[in-house]
């Protein structure tokens, strides 16, 4: 079984979409899914969904950790034809996941308590990306 998530981001940051995965497996008795971004500048990740201070640190976190490749920091950058945000989205994605493989069970994920599922968007620009689930 297999399905296509598109997800709308409106810049930086995490977008859960952990309720249409879900909703994607329940017809399923059990097995494993996988995700997958098709794209080079976002990434994937389970993360706390209880606080919502964990996703605007984590924004943060990798901001600092990469920033644009305007500062002064980042000078040796060759990659930068498509924007300051472009080349450091690359290099977060290069760090962090862009699959994921979550246990369904009784039709359901085999998520901790207080985990979700999160595209993790790198690009300043609103972008629509795309994300591949596959239940075996």
């Amino acid at each position: 079984m297999h399905r296509s998530f598109e997800i709308a981001t409106r810049g930086p940051g995490l977008y859960e979409f952990t309720r249409e995965v879900a909703e994607f497996v329940r017809p399923c008795a059990e097995g494993v899914l996988t995700l997958f971004i098709r794209h080079t500048s976002a990434s994937l990740l389970i993360q706390e969904n209880a606080d919502p201070e964990v996703q605007s640190d984590l924004g943060a976190f990798f901001e600092r950790l990469v920033p644009p490749s305007d500062r002064p920091e980042m000078a040796y950058l060759t990659h930068t034809y498509e924007g300051p945000d472009d080349m450091p989205a690359h290099i977060k994605a290069a760090l962090l996941p862009v699959s994921l493989q979550i246990p369904v069970i009784s039709g359901r994920l085999r998520l901790g308590t207080w985990q979700g599922i999160y595209l993790f968007e790198h690009r300043r620009a609103a972008h629509r990306r795309e994300v591949l689930a596959l239940l075996r």
